[in-house]
């Protein structure tokens, strides 16, 4: 037991909180703007846009690290840029850990708002306009709450997609103990150096935290669609 809540147990989970919560954060805020501009688009490249960001979902966890390497790397398009003017890196940092668990969580959050918002009684938001309503508000006061369901659905399983992020993590932040070392890449470690009991409290933390988040998500989706099928 005294191995379990060491610090080489207890800083990987409290590391992979944070770049779970941050990635999230950012995963959520992007995917409500990527899902309500498909939703409401009527153009050609509707599901050209669906299909890019939903690229995420099923490339291969080393592709993307590749890319965000290609992109953010100390030589990236958007690394160097960072690096030179404003002096941040992201290479082998706990920030460029919660960058590759956003992207590889936000097709999550996309997908659930997306179906959200175009599950919206378009009168509703007729009705809000006419009142005077401004695009800001009608959105903020009419279609938002109506998609909560939808949308937090996705936040959640987005949530735990990002706890259990292993390839592009690693790819980017490296596996530095105590600064880019996650629960994942932790186990993976523990698996290859030989301690048994360190791997198998890790995996029953994660697996345990994993399931809590799939049931909340699965009894917020649920809620929604039968809230549907009432009206």
């Amino acid at each position: 037991m005294s191995a379990a809540v060491s610090p080489e147990v207890l800083t990987p989970l409290v590391l992979t909180l944070k770049v779970a919560g941050c990635a999230t954060l950012i995963a959520l805020l992007a995917g409500i703007l990527a899902g309500f501009g498909v939703a409401r688009s009527r153009s050609w490249l509707r599901e050209l846009a669906d299909a890019a960001f939903t690229l995420p979902m099923v490339l291969p966890p080393t592709v993307l690290g590749y890319y965000l390497l290609v992109v953010f790397g100390r030589r990236g398009w958007i690394g160097a840029w960072l690096e030179d003017h404003l002096g941040l890196r992201l290479v082998f940092t706990w920030q460029g850990a919660a960058l590759a668990a956003s992207i590889v969580a936000f097709p999550l959050v996309f997908k659930g708002a997306r179906t959200a918002f175009e599950s919206i009684d378009p009168h509703l938001e007729k009705a809000a306009r006419s009142l005077g309503f401004s695009e800001w508000k009608v959105f903020m006061r009419v279609t938002l709450p109506l998609a909560w369901r939808g949308v937090l659905g996705g936040t959640m399983l987005a949530f735990a997609r990002a706890t259990g992020e292993f390839g592009a993590t690693l790819m980017i932040a490296g596996n530095i103990p105590g600064k880019t070392q996650t629960l994942s890449i932790a186990i993976y470690d523990a698996v290859a150096g030989g301690r048994d009991e360190q791997a198998q409290f890790l995996v029953i933390i994660i697996s345990l935290l994993c399931v809590l988040v799939l049931l909340g998500a699965g009894m917020t989706l649920r809620g929604g669609y039968l809230r549907i099928r009432q009206h």
